[in-house]
């Protein structure tokens, strides 16, 4: 389930790209992903599954984010383009922006809620208590190994990555998954308001 290139992974593949504290953004992630999983499995989904008022926030902040973040690759593809061929530009940043933005793309995107917490929950609920505790470290350990995987994968591939031609292709390739997200969203908010 965690997979598919959403706004987490395409932030991590970015992070891993530029090198830019790239472990500490696969460690956020992580981090996230043993509470939402752990509290999932151990009743966290039934509550957010009953909550609309909360799953409409998330929902609504997620969509804003997400375009927010597209628009800022669509910009960063456009420097790219009026960039000298020769050169790559420089967007260092510090280890606390990443920090935010590795826990933003993963708290405020309702996928990894409905991923982790939801859908998880309801398998690994059904089990009995010492079960729930195998299924919890088995999700784990898939998580770990995705996300520092990725991570360490974009980083050994930057070299590649890194021209401007390729940069400017994810870039642009990555707004487009943020719209599409952030449009689903919207139309799955739209028809929940409209069921409701």
């Amino acid at each position: 389930m965690i997979i598919p290139i959403g706004a987490q992974n395409a932030y991590v593949i970015n992070q891993g790209i530029s090198r830019e504290h790239h472990m500490t953004t696969a460690s956020i992630c992580f981090i996230c992903d043993i509470v939402l999983i752990s509290s999932g499995i151990f009743g966290g989904g039934a509550l957010l599954a009953s909550n609309p008022v909360l799953l409409n926030t998330i929902t609504i902040a997620g969509i804003a984010f997400l375009s927010v973040y597209a628009w800022q690759f669509i910009q960063s593809a456009r420097q790219q383009n009026q960039e000298d061929a020769s050169t790559v530009p420089s967007m260092s940043r510090g280890r606390r922006a990443v920090i935010i933005g590795a826990l933003a793309v993963t708290l405020l995107n309702p996928h990894v809620y409905l991923d982790t917490v939801v859908v998880l929950g309801a398998i690994g609920g059904q089990f009995a208590f010492d079960e729930r505790i195998a299924f919890t470290i088995g999700a784990l350990m898939g998580s770990c190994l995705w996300f520092y995987g990725l991570s360490a994968g974009a980083a050994r591939l930057s070299p590649w990555l890194s021209t401007p031609s390729i940069r400017r292709l994810l870039d642009l390739l990555m707004a487009s998954m943020m719209l599409f997200v952030a449009g689903k969203l919207a139309f799955g908010l739209y028809a929940r308001l409209l069921a409701s």
